[in-house]
């Protein structure tokens, strides 16, 4: 989509929005109501600074802010949505390099400096077909006096035995083929008359024109890839003509995802009377995926306490990061938390957001592995993914964007936001007309059910400061692109 730009505020959206009001038939403004707090300067489709995330510079949780270290706190913890997500991304940790196959390391970023230790080109070469001469021949001539030069032979691209030109002499080459030695020129084939035996150049060619030197693309010792360079195509390739088949990467995260609930069954069993199909496991693996994580999808956390607590440990083993999905108790216990609790610690928090204010983070196992707990409600479990867990997977993979671009929009309908709530919307983004970008919520935004939330195409957020956008007032909106 264009116009996009990176949300300067790592996905937190601090401030009071403006709504000014436009006319939606001419993009004009007609008048403006703002709430108080810092006003954007972005005009609509307007731009923002990349921003660029130093994992030595995450700020860890504020001092101010409650917690608890026990289970048997009186008091809940309340936290902002950036007070929970520091807390996520101070934690969030680094795997180390592994190596692999080229083809495998596509989409990673490189970890080592790779360094050539062959030239390319390997030998001096026609970059398109013609004739391979010597230079100082065709001083001189042009389309009304052409230069004549004796063919003595002719070379395809692949292996071919060494040979040589003199003076007014010509080798007829195809591109990729070695130049004899003596020629400094290829004249295309356009510029001659095509001659067999004898060919008349057309054209003054200066030295080394349309000639592949050798090593003047990469040469012995040179770095074909530097760390931290995303591997794509045209990386691989490079690295393929420098003769690296394996290469060191920064590895895919493993997320492993699990669901809790007595009410869950698997997708392939027909749901009894209470009973839903889970479909969060495979919502939260595909998200996972999408992120650039090696996802495995756990499924249904079982209902006895001890085989819950073998089956998380065994998890813990092969996982960087725990996401749980389910509905826990707000007061006391539940088996879930019970057994994280044998596991490690796990703090319950209220995070003032909406939908899904119910949030969890901890550190499991001897290795402390991070474990993430989000919203049982599918669509509340998506904004909870999209809001903490996506941003860590980014920053374990060594990205330094963590967050998805967002756009200012206009906002088609009122919105009704709770206030101290940051409120997250399914909506739909379009391109307006006359400029900028509309965005209305999926059948008014509320309670969004699975249909709704596949029919969306981006989140509308409303800071907590506010609690009412006009139609027309303008609103942060992060497109949810694929793999963006």
């Amino acid at each position: 989509m264009a116009g996009l730009t990176e949300d300067r505020t790592r996905g937190w959206f601090r401030g009071a929005r403006e709504t000014t009001q436009l006319d939606l038939s001419t993009g004009t403004a007609t008048g403006t109501q703002a709430a108080a707090g810092p006003q954007p300067t972005q005009a609509i489709g307007g731009t923002h600074a990349t921003v660029q995330v130093d994992r030595d510079q995450l700020p860890g949780l504020d001092a101010a802010e409650p917690r608890t270290d026990s289970w048997a706190a009186a008091e809940p913890v309340v936290r902002t949505v950036e007070q929970h997500l520091d807390l996520i991304l101070a934690a969030a940790p680094t795997p180390d390099p592994i190596e692999l196959a080229v083809l495998d390391a596509q989409g990673l970023l490189c970890a080592e400096h790779v360094v050539s230790s062959r030239d390319l080109p390997a030998f001096e070469q026609a970059a398109l077909d013609g004739y391979a001469a010597r230079s100082v021949d065709t001083v001189g001539a042009g389309p009304e006096e052409p230069v004549g030069l004796a063919v003595v032979g002719e070379s395809q691209a692949g292996p071919a035995e060494p040979s040589a030109i003199g003076p007014g002499l010509a080798h007829k080459v195809a591109a990729g083929a070695m130049l004899p030695t003596g020629a400094d020129v290829v004249v295309p084939t356009v510029w001659t008359d095509g001659g067999a035996a004898h060919v008349g150049v057309h054209a003054e060619l200066a030295p080394g024109t349309y000639v592949r030197r050798t090593g003047e693309d990469v040469a012995v010792g040179d770095t074909a890839v530097s760390p931290n360079t995303p591997i794509g195509p045209a990386q691989i390739s490079l690295l393929a003509a420098v003769g690296r088949d394996r290469v060191l990467v920064h590895p895919r995260p493993r997320v492993t995802v699990l669901c809790a609930g007595n009410e869950l069954v698997d997708v392939g069993t027909q749901p009894g009377p209470g009973q839903v199909v889970d479909v969060n496991s495979y919502a939260l693996a595909a998200a996972a995926r999408d992120a650039g994580a090696e996802a495995y999808r756990g499924g249904i956390l079982p209902r006895d306490r001890r085989r819950l607590v073998e089956l998380l440990e065994s998890q813990l083993l092969r996982s960087d990061v725990v996401l749980i999905s389910g509905t826990f108790a707000g007061g006391g216990f539940d088996l879930v938390q019970e057994a994280l609790a044998q596991l490690g610690e796990v703090t319950f928090a209220q995070v003032a957001m909406h939908p899904g204010p119910v949030q969890a983070f901890g550190r499991l196992g001897r290795d402390g592995v991070p474990v993430i707990c989000v919203p049982g409600e599918p669509a509340a479990a998506l904004v909870a993914f999209e809001v903490f867990v996506r941003p860590a997977i980014r920053l374990m993979l060594g990205k330094r964007q963590l967050f998805r671009r967002t756009v200012q929009a206009v906002s088609a309908q009122q919105l009704l936001s709770p206030l101290g709530y940051r409120q997250y919307l399914h909506g739909q983004v379009m391109r307006h007309p006359d400029g900028g970008y509309v965005v209305e919520p999926v059948d008014g935004g509320q309670d969004a059910a699975l249909a709704r939330t596949a029919r969306s195409n981006c989140l509308v957020v409303v800071d907590e400061d506010v609690t009412e956008v006009s139609p027309g007032g303008l609103v942060t909106v992060m497109p949810m692109l694929l793999g963006g």
